[in-house]
């Protein structure tokens, strides 16, 4: 198939010449909507409700991401098998490439990028040959390959040994590849690698993009971006989760709720009292941004309201804009001189 952005700026000149926003966060919210199941989060909605797919790529799209991901994460060998459903692995990885494809199409303007996605298989063990997971790697890069994406991602890596697994069959196909991984409490991933190490391992295995996604809140992120962005020459990426992560509980999964008793941990679908607000994660683009990390993104979390903020953040209008909050015109709160006084003055009493 041919590439369905041809003719618009790739991924390394669009970084060059600036940022580039990243809409993650489908399991997420398409989990909140009744549309895929928490657990085991397989995006069967793929095929089950191609349409609501479609739809949540436009409202990225409509906020201001730069990228449209194929609803692949998850989508791989081991996770079918693991629900009984693995007959389904390729019309599922097909149909969320072809749906990733067709909204990029459509878009107006300079058209979106269409990415490849694979993931952390949670299988990987450091101790063996690992095949299986390569397999896993290998084909469902070539379905990507087959659509005609602009770039892979792999993502959510919380062995630097996966991550590279990973790169590798990315390079292996000839795609420009960003490389972000999971870091959890330790500080260090889980074969103990080290932060800035293995940045600078992936950047000389031919990574074009390294940083971080998922996991961590802006709040215990941002001090890890920064020592990548200090370890390594290539582009650097940032997404982080919308939740208030702290050092004492520095991933959303640690985090627990003092005010109500969850069945097991808030994660991953009683988070709603740590959430960020819009703000707060155009404040951490803004400041991703002014470090020269210039791959930013909201994960596991994010709505369409986060992803206009962050383009916000970065000085961009997009179409969602034309709707961003103007509280001048509140009956209460506003600022309007036809305000009525008497509505102005119950401010206090709301």
């Amino acid at each position: 198939m041919g590439n369905p952005t041809a003719g618009t700026r790739g991924l390394l000149q669009r970084l060059d010449d600036g940022a580039v926003i990243c809409a993650e966060g489908y399991l997420f919210e398409l989990e909140r909507r009744g549309y895929l199941q928490a657990g085991a989060f397989v995006p069967e909605v793929v095929l089950d409700h191609p349409e609501v797919v479609a739809a949540l790529h436009r409202e990225f799209l409509r906020a201001g991401t730069d990228v449209i991901e194929a609803l692949t994460y998850y989508a791989h060998r081991e996770k079918l098998r693991l629900i009984g459903k693995e007959d389904r692995l390729v019309p599922l990885q097909r149909n969320a490439l072809e749906i990733a494809r067709a909204v990029a199409a459509g878009a107006e303007g300079e058209r979106p990028l269409v990415a490849g996605n694979i993931c952390n298989t949670n299988v990987w063990d450091p101790s063996d040959a690992a095949t299986d997971v390569r397999a896993m790697f290998d084909e469902q890069v070539a379905w990507a390959v087959e659509a005609g994406v602009d770039f892979m991602i792999g993502e959510t890596f919380a062995f630097y040994g996966e991550a590279k697994c990973a790169l590798e069959a990315i390079k292996r196909a000839g795609l420009p590849a960003v490389i972000t991984l999971a870091l959890h409490r330790e500080g260090t991933f889980r074969d103990g690698v080290g932060v800035e190490e293995c940045a600078k391992r992936l950047e000389q295995a031919g990574a074009d993009v390294v940083g971080l996604n998922c996991t961590r809140g802006p709040a215990t992120m941002m001090p890890f971006v920064k020592r990548i962005r200090n370890a390594v020459s290539c582009h650097v990426a940032a997404l982080p989760v919308p939740y208030r992560t702290t050092q004492d509980q520095p991933t959303f999964q640690s985090l627990q709720d003092p005010e109500w008793a969850c069945p097991d941990r808030p994660f991953p679908t009683a988070l709603d009292p740590f959430a960020c607000n819009r703000y707060e994660m155009g404040a951490f683009a803004r400041e991703a941004y002014g470090l020269d990390i210039r791959y930013l993104g909201v994960c596991c979390g994010a709505g369409p309201h986060h992803i206009r903020s962050v383009a916000e953040a970065l000085g961009r209008r997009p179409p969602a804009s034309a709707y961003s909050p103007d509280m001048s015109k509140h009956y209460a709160l506003g600022s309007d001189s036809s305000l009525k006084q008497h509505n102005r003055d119950f401010v206090e009493k709301l």
